[in-house]
């Protein structure tokens, strides 16, 4: 039988990026007669099924003059290995992936991870005439492109209401934890976790910036220990603006509570998911955000798949999460009450006889798996 490919593409992204690599292609890779081809930026090779091929094609830097070069350099991958399917992740491929299905007929599928108009015109990361330039550009491209989409992969739910241009042919696939290990005990109730007496160990993982609260994690510990010097805080990721991480290094200068890990150079999943393993409570501390505010950010579904207590900034939405399963505490971090929560991190037993199922990726795999038998028809 005539096998499938399927090419899952990105510019920023790793090669083994969590999303592209563990979830929607070791996902793919069980289905039979494909072979699974992930192209992206260079990074370690993980561990992999023999039908998964990567092609680490870029390493630059993200406002770098080689950046120009990622359309020609995919294209030209592209039509070297013919993938029938063509899975892209970023909206800078579009074009590219266009011209390619013009010339070789493909199912073409845009993997939406990120609202760019959204957070362009509102998060200010630019002035504010190229933020709106830059938005009005990959929205253009965006509606330009739809017609010849064949479907929508979105990573949040809330996308379905925010994109005008999806028309009914999307699948909300979220990203749900993917345990390390095929064995896990998200079907057994957890019986319950309490915080040990003295060194806790706080988390911060994942992008580091600003809007994402890392400053406001650092004024948690600090006001945490001023009540009793038993905290610390691992910052674990990658910091893409050069300002924010020399103030972060500044700022935690000398402080022996406080440890950064990664912050110019991309940390591997694995390495993240080990901090969350060795860690005893995983901070949320989000600036509320209307780039944000709809969102379930992927940390929250990795510590709540480890059973990882959570304070989180208040938000509707992510509330349901800690009130169903127990996980954690809701503040305003920016009107803390260290006492309050320090009697809470030190009484409260979280995660008592709770089934985690529903952060798992599987159940994503499911309507994956549906959607290739009954869309794709692979």
């Amino acid at each position: 039988m005539k096998e499938t490919r399927i090419l899952l593409a990105s510019v920023l992204k790793p090669i083994n990026d969590s999303r592209m690599f563990r979830k929607l292609g070791l996902s793919l890779a069980k289905l039979p007669h494909t072979q699974i081809l992930i192209s992206g930026y260079t990074a370690f090779i993980p561990p992999a099924p023999a039908n998964i091929h990567f092609h680490p094609l870029f390493r630059f830097k993200r406002l770098g003059i080689d950046r120009l070069k990622v359309s020609w350099l995919s294209f030209k991958l592209w039509w070297q290995i013919a993938p029938q399917v063509l899975i892209v992740g970023t909206h800078e491929l579009l074009l590219a992936a266009l011209v390619y299905k013009l010339f070789r007929p493909c199912r073409l599928i845009y993997d939406v991870q990120e609202n760019y108009y959204l957070n362009l015109t509102t998060q200010g990361t630019y002035s504010p005439v190229l933020s709106r330039f830059l938005a009005n550009t990959i929205r253009l491209t965006e509606r330009f492109t739809a017609p010849f989409i064949d479907y929508y992969f979105l990573a949040e739910s809330s996308y379905a209401a925010e994109l005008p241009f999806l028309k009914n042919k999307f699948l909300i696939l979220q990203n749900k934890y993917w345990p390390d290990s095929e064995e896990s005990n998200q079907k057994v109730p957890f019986p319950g976790r309490q915080l040990p007496p003295d060194n806790i160990q706080l988390l911060y993982s994942g992008t580091i910036s600003e809007l994402y609260g890392v400053f406001r994690s650092i004024h948690l510990v600090e006001a945490l220990n001023r009540i009793a010097p038993i905290f610390k805080l691992t910052i674990i990721g990658y910091c893409p603006q050069p300002a924010v991480l020399a103030k972060l290094k500044a700022c935690i200068a000398g402080k022996a509570a406080i440890t950064l890990i990664g912050g110019d150079y991309l940390v591997p999943h694995p390495e993240i998911l080990a901090a969350i393993k060795k860690s005893h409570v995983g901070l949320l501390p989000y600036q509320p955000h209307p780039s944000t505010f709809n969102c379930v950010p992927t940390k929250l579904f990795e510590y709540l798949g480890n059973a990882l207590p959570v304070i989180i900034q208040q938000n509707p939405l992510w509330e349901t999460f800690i009130q169903k399963y127990s996980a954690g505490l809701a503040i305003d971090f920016g009107n803390m009450d260290a006492p309050a929560i320090y009697e809470t991190l030190r009484s409260q037993i979280f995660y008592r006889n709770t089934t985690l199922t529903e952060v798992f990726w599987q159940s994503e795999e499911e309507k994956l798996f549906n959607w290739v038998k009954t869309i794709l028809h692979v």
